[in-house]
Parts: C-alpha cells; structure tokens; sequence
C-alpha cells in the first residue's frame, strides 16, 4: 500500500479546459483517492503572453462539475501555497542561481538573431542546430562557459538580456523510469541545453515545474504523453539539485474519431461534438465552444467515459460509479498507445445513466423544459401536474439519450397535433378510414370506466369481432393521437390523455386527413 501519495493537475489558464486535460485530471484524482491521497489543483502561468482572464475559473468550474475537485489549490487547504506560479516567481532565481553555483547550469548572452543565424547555417550544411555540448563552449556562442566572470557580470550590470541554460551532462545513457511506459534510454548527447530562467525574471516550465514539485511534495507525476521528451531533462534537475524525483507515468492521447492524430476543437466542430467539459466563451471574439453539461451530459457518464480512455479495468464492466473507479483504478492498466475517440459511445453512456435515473430525478430536470414551452402556448394546461409529467417520463425515458429529447418523444401527452407526418399519412389513412375511425370513436364512447385494461378489452374485442386488420385500426389511430407513428403504448398514451381527449383528436384526424 503506498503512502503520502500527493498528486498534481498543473495546466495553463490560456483557454478552456480540453477533454484530455480533464482525464489527466481524472487519473490524478482517481490514483489520489485510491491510496488516501491528496490531489493538488496548480496553475502554471509563467507564460503571461498566453494568459487568459477567466480561464483559471473555468478550470475549477470543470473540476467541480466533474465531481473531481482538488483538495489543495488556489482557496483551498493552501498548506503549500500559493498555487500560482506568477505568485511564487521570486523562488525560482534562488533555485536558477543554486544551479549556476554548483555548475549545473551556465548564463546565455546570445541573441535571437545570433541563434537564427547559427540555425540557418546549420540548415545550409544540411544539419540541425543543437544548443549543447558539441557547440556551448567553442566560442562561437555567447555564455559564461567561454567569457570570464568579469564579462559576465559586466553585461548583466549592463542590462544585456541573458538566460540561463541547463548544462545537460555528455556522453551518457539515462535509463528512465515510467509507469506506463517501463523502462525509456535516452542518451545526453541528442538533448539540448533548455532554457530554465528567463532575464525578465520569469522561470521556464522546466524549472519552475520541478521546483514547485518539489516543495508541494508530490510522489507521483501522472501527465500526458507530450510531457515526456521532457523527462531527462527533468530528472536530471532532480539530480541536479540532490532530491528524490517523483515517479512519473505519462498518458498516450486522446485521439481522433476518424483518421489520425490529436482530438481538437476543430474535430468537434466538423463532427457535431464538444471538446471541452463546460460551455465557453473566448472573451476576446466572442466566440463560443460547446460543452458536456450544456449539451446534456450527466457529469458521471461524461467521468465514466473518460476513465475508460487509456484504461481498462480488465474486465467487460464499463459502467462504474465515481467509488468503483477509485477501487479499480490501476497505473499499470494504462495504456500505452493512444484511445480513439467515439461520439456515439459517449451518447451510448448518457444513454445508459440516463435509464438508471429514477423517474422523480428526471422529471425535476424536465419540468423547467415542459413549463417553457407551456409559457409559450396556451394548449398546454398550467399549473403543469408534476405526477402527471413523472408518469410521461416513465413511458418515454427509455428512447432517449438526453433529457432534451423529452419534448419530442412526448409533446402529444401535454398538447395535441395540430398536423400529420405526410408519409405516414399517405400510407395508413385510405378511404374508408374515417369511416373506421368514426366506429371506433363510438366503442370508446362506450367504455364506462376508462383504464388501460377495460380500453385494451373493448378496442381489441371489437377489431376482432368486426374482423378488422389491427394495423387498420391501431395506426391511424396512432397517427390521430400522436401526429406520427411513434410513442410509447397507445392505450397508455388513451388512457394518460383521457377519454374526452382521446375521441377529440381522433375527430380532428376525421376531419383534417379525410
């Protein structure tokens, strides 16, 4: 059993919060909670070009929707605070400068246009320009490895702008250790020297992510799969510094539907599906981007779909609550390559929680629905009848997917049709059907006590008296009471309308189809 595990999700408020940043999210959560953890909430905005106002917000919003929410963040149990990188800038140069003393790390003086030159050259001589050991000390770049520390601290006090570079060690294997992935070897000698801390007194990722790591005391490091080219680099900071490195496990993609690659924003909008767990707007254009709840998800089926994105519990379960997750949930059941998205089995799983909802939950989700379209006409009786609505969603809830489907599987229980489905109407209304109709308006006439069984008896007695084909009488009669052929059992539909209703609209169908 482990212990002390302390996670962290860390994105970058520069916009909405992608569905693979939510199962990132997801299986920090799950793996925190299944060894009595604590999942760390972390908003990494060193980048202030990309920032965006209420991204921070949104993120929290998605995480509380998800029924995922941090134990420790920004607001919350801040026992390592803050949790704002932009908040916690004046500890990394101590860290930057911990790192030059004991020559882990060197200063850069060259400029934009210096590495642009280098850059094109190398291209010209059909090679790939590399800021590290075969090139860092020769005097062809401006460092403090070449310039003594007289020149160095000359241009700092001049103000010339510098970073300060990690000084990646030569000629030697890294074994890696992931938790998905196993065993990765990189060799030092293909890595570059990444910038770690920048002039304007701004980390990079690279540092300011393991020094807040660090402090925050995280054990495990659960990313996505692009975080891994980093991994050397980062675990070299860890020897760097002389601290135990985290273990780290790194999530394959969240992939296309169809063809291949990375799901984006804009394969939802060409197929007809969100991206992202909340509705947003981009404040600058206005634009706004689907999301999971507004489009009708439940928050658990959304959960229970992604969990299952990269994982599997080694068994055919696939639906588990938000616990039987926590429970099952298991590093080692991560996959290593990517998880094709599907649209369709996201609705299958709406589908499948919308069925395990009692009929009182989804009705107090529906009335709001029927009382905007009573407001809206006045064929539909007010006060609206909560018993009533609760029965219609007993009948109809099992042909839906979401609750939005409602109206349209059970418009005719509140209001009656004014028009007929042409095709429907063209095929099952003939000539002699109104005659049939009128017929049969007579024998309800005659049903003293209205109720499913005595309409059931008296109906289906007299079709086979008279010797009358069923279809001949129960589709049109459908098409009269429901306006198409569809709904649910029509001497429930007879019976929830009424009577007197029931013969009405039988005579308005006479009277408009004949």
């Amino acid at each position: 059993m482990l212990e002390n595990v302390r996670v962290r999700f860390a994105p970058s408020p520069t916009g909405p919060l992608h569905i693979g940043g939510v199962r990132t999210a997801l299986f920090n959560y799950l793996f925190a909670k299944k060894y009595n953890g604590t999942f760390v909430l972390r908003i990494e905005d060193t980048d202030q070009t990309r920032y965006v106002a209420n991204a921070e917000q949104y993120i929290i919003d998605a995480l509380e929707w998800c029924n995922i929410p941090f134990d420790e963040g920004p607001g919350k149990n801040e026992k390592f605070g803050p949790y704002r990188q932009s908040e916690r800038k004046e500890l990394y140069k101590k860290y930057a400068d911990e790192l030059l003393a004991k020559g882990w790390a060197y200063y850069a003086f060259d400029t934009a246009e210096q590495l642009d030159a280098h850059r094109k050259q190398h291209e010209e001589d059909g090679k790939t320009f590399i800021y590290n050991w075969h090139n860092r000390a020769k005097g062809r770049l401006v460092n403090s490895l070449v310039l003594s520390e007289e020149e160095v601290q000359a241009k700092i006090t001049a103000g010339d702008k510098y970073v300060i570079r990690f000084k990646t060690p030569q000629d030697e294997t890294l074994i890696l250790e992931d938790e998905v992935r196993g065993k990765v070897r990189v060799e030092t000698n293909t890595l570059d020297d990444k910038v770690l801390f920048k002039s304007d007194g701004m980390p990079t990722y690279h540092l300011a992510n393991i020094v807040d790591d660090h402090l925050m005391e995280i054990s495990h490091v659960i990313r996505g799969e692009e975080w891994l080219p980093s991994l050397p680099l980062h675990t070299l900071l860890y020897r760097a510094f002389d601290w135990q490195a985290p273990k780290f496990a790194h999530l394959s993609l969240i992939l296309k539907p169809v063809g291949k690659g990375k799901l984006s924003k804009r394969d939802g909008d060409k197929l007809g599906f969100p991206v992202f767990p909340l509705e947003y707007t981009n404040e600058e254009n206005g634009d706004v981007s689907r999301g999971y709840k507004e489009d009708g998800y439940f928050s658990d089926a959304f959960i229970n779909m992604l969990s299952l994105l990269g994982w599997n519990p080694g068994t055919e379960q696939e639906l588990f609550t938000l616990d039987e997750l926590v429970q099952s949930f298991d590093l080692k059941r991560v996959s290593k390559s990517g998880a094709k998205f599907s649209p369709d089995k996201t609705k299958w799983f709406n589908q499948q929680y919308l069925q395990q909802k009692s009929d009182a939950a989804l009705t107090a989700l529906f009335l709001p629905i029927v009382e905007e379209h009573a407001s809206a006409s006045e064929a539909i009786k007010t006060p609206i009848d909560e018993e009533y609505v609760e029965k219609v969603v007993g009948l109809i809830k099992e042909r839906a997917s979401f609750v939005q489907d409602f109206w349209d599987l059970s418009s005719f229980f509140f209001v009656a049709p004014t028009s007929y489905d042409e095709k429907a109407s063209k095929k099952q209304w003939k000539e002699t059907t109104g005659e049939l109709m009128q017929a049969l308006v007579s024998v309800i006439e005659g049903i003293q006590v209205f109720t499913i069984e005595n309409a059931q008896t008296e109906i289906k007695g007299w079709i086979t008296s008279k010797e009358i084909g069923f279809g001949k009488v129960m589709q049109p009669l459908r098409l009269s009471l429901v306006g198409k052929l569809a709904g649910p059992d029509l001497f429930d539909i007879m019976v929830m309308i009424g009577k007197e209703q029931t013969i009405q609209r039988i005579q308005h169908a006479i009277a408009t189809l004949g």
